[in-house]
């Protein structure tokens, strides 16, 4: 599911005043983490991920890692920092522009 300009922008706007749900730890992205953001994904559909540090190659592929294990897209990423969505089909919180 690709997401349109206004789409991403109408979910950066949602996901301003939100805080981080998922902190990465010093051992980055694992499968447990993974099942945490599915499970966050299926319940908000918009969540914010703290990525821990690293240089930007390490951060890109944990972000990767978690984007291709849930089947989320990335909406935005500032540092850190980085915003996902994923669409609960059964149960849309969120009505996306088009």
């Amino acid at each position: 599911m690709a997401l349109s300009a206004s789409q991403r922008r109408y979910l950066r706007s949602l996901a301003h005043d939100l805080s981080p749900v998922i902190l990465l730890g010093a051992k980055g992205a694992t499968d447990a983490v993974l099942k945490e953001l599915d499970l966050a994904l299926t319940h908000h559909e918009l969540v914010k991920v703290k990525l821990s540090g690293g240089n930007k190659d390490e951060r890109q592929a944990q972000l990767r890692f978690l984007a291709d294990g849930t089947g989320a897209e990335s909406v935005q990423e500032i540092g850190h920092i980085v915003v996902m969505f994923r669409r609960n089909t059964d149960d849309p919180k969120l009505a996306l522009p088009r």
